[in-house]
């Protein structure tokens, strides 16, 4: 029975732990050809091992990324499906972020992606088009009070979506992103860790979702696979929040 990437070359980025790794692992039961990356390369190595390929990048400088993408044409012979996934966050409200905080965010969650895709966009034109998905977040849509330059720079990552797509259509390049809310990660973990009682706030996030909790990894890779699939063969430029409703609900 025929599987929904069967030969299909696929990139994803930050695959150490969290959304990253469940990306890799459904991409490869859904018979892709996966190119994985990180900086935690014990990690990444281990996610790897036995669906795909490994290899240490480092999003934020533009030489990285450049050869990510380079290897990943080198080892599959084309580029079909690029997810910008890596990611950090700090915890720190507006007023209380430094400037290595921010300019540490925004090198690794607004120019990994712009450099993803900038790379994916140069092999996939002349192949033929191809598929980019960009994870952004809940928060580029509704403000955090202490994920300030997380929002910001996830904020620019829907701005780049939209931008991509709406220049690189004609070239049958789709570019989407979507919008997580709350999901079982390390980020979503260190973001309750750092509050006075990580009990009590985790336990008040997932009041305020209509489902009742927050969400697994698994729930938005499925979501990132569908907007990387034929099956979206007419989206392009929109952001699909994979977030339990909780920005429907009015407070």
């Amino acid at each position: 029975m025929s599987k929904a990437f069967d030969g299909k070359s696929v990139v994803v980025t930050g695959v150490a732990s969290g959304l990253g790794r469940a990306l890799a692992r459904e991409f490869a039961a859904e018979g892709a050809n996966v190119l994985g990356c990180d900086v935690n390369d014990p990690a990444g190595e281990e996610t790897m091992a036995g669906i795909g390929a490994y290899i240490h990048t480092d999003v934020s400088k533009e030489s990285e990324v450049e050869f990510l993408i380079d290897e990943a044409v080198r080892r599959f012979g084309r580029l079909d499906v690029l997810v910008n996934n890596a990611a950090i966050q700090v915890e720190q409200e507006l007023a209380e972020t430094s400037e290595e905080q921010l300019d540490r965010v925004l090198a690794v969650n607004l120019k990994g992606p712009f450099f993803g895709c900038k790379h994916a966009i140069r092999v996939m034109r002349p192949a033929g088009g191809g598929a980019i998905v960009n994870v952004a977040s809940v928060v580029a849509l509704a403000g955090d009070p202490m994920l300030a330059a997380y929002g910001a720079a996830k904020g620019g990552v829907l701005a780049l979506t939209k931008s991509a797509a709406v220049k690189y259509g004609r070239d049958k390049i789709r570019c989407n992103a979507v919008c997580p809310g709350d999901i079982q990660t390390p980020l979503v973990e260190a973001y309750f860790a750092a509050a006075e009682d990580p009990v009590a706030l985790r336990a008040q996030a997932e009041a305020e979702y209509p489902l009742g909790r927050i969400g697994q990894p698994r729930e938005v890779a499925r979501a990132v696979l569908f907007l990387a699939s034929d099956d979206a063969s007419f989206v392009t430029g929109e952001a699909l929040v994979v977030d339990g409703g909780v920005l429907a609900e009015i407070y």
